[in-house]
């Protein structure tokens, strides 16, 4: 894990007022889902990292074969990654292998409490662009994980839903769903 910096910002408000004020919307806040393990400082909970990602989805109304690209928290530890990979493969079972999916933190580092929002601005450019951002430096499959990550080079997708997972020290998990706004 390297730590990195930096800080992102959005403004959230309802439709109305969006169109009210002629606003470019760039994408709908489809979904969230959050839980807290409360269990161990470091070492993330799989069940607890897929209640989350199963939460947004219903939340949103949503079937897991609807999101074309995950942006992983994927902090490079073995046990976060293990552990998402899990919760990833519990949540969208047989749709999983066709998942794009990618952690940006080898691009800006891990920027802790900022992290997630810079993970949900990229999340939100992949939508906008269709492009899935690769996993920087990756050499080869991990045996215990299984799949390979959109892997160096960004990958163009398909998809008008998508979901960005920021899993902190703790067990407090968040995942949030972007949907492509339809005028």
């Amino acid at each position: 894990m390297v730590l990195g910096d930096g800080a992102a910002m959005f403004v959230l408000e309802s439709l109305e007022s969006a169109l009210a004020r002629g606003s470019k919307i760039l994408a709908e806040f489809a979904g969230y889902g959050t839980t807290n393990d409360a269990g161990d400082l470091l070492r993330p909970d799989r069940d607890g990292a897929a209640r989350s990602m199963r939460l947004a989805l219903e939340h949103g109304g949503m079937d897991p074969d609807q999101i074309g690209y995950v942006n992983a928290h994927g902090t490079g530890t073995i046990a976060n990654d293990l552990n998402e990979t899990l919760a990833l493969r519990d949540v969208f079972g047989e749709h999983f292998d066709a998942l794009m999916i990618s952690s940006t933190k080898p691009i800006h580092g891990h920027a802790l409490g900022a992290g997630g929002a810079l993970e949900l601005l990229i999340t939100l450019k992949a939508l906008e662009e269709q492009i899935a951002p690769p996993t920087i430096n990756f050499i080869d499959v991990d045996p215990k994980l299984g799949f390979e990550p959109v892997p160096n080079v960004a990958r163009p997708f398909d998809a008008d839903v998508v979901l960005s997972n920021s899993f902190a020290f703790g067990g407090v998990n968040a995942s949030l769903a972007l949907k492509r706004y339809e005028a």
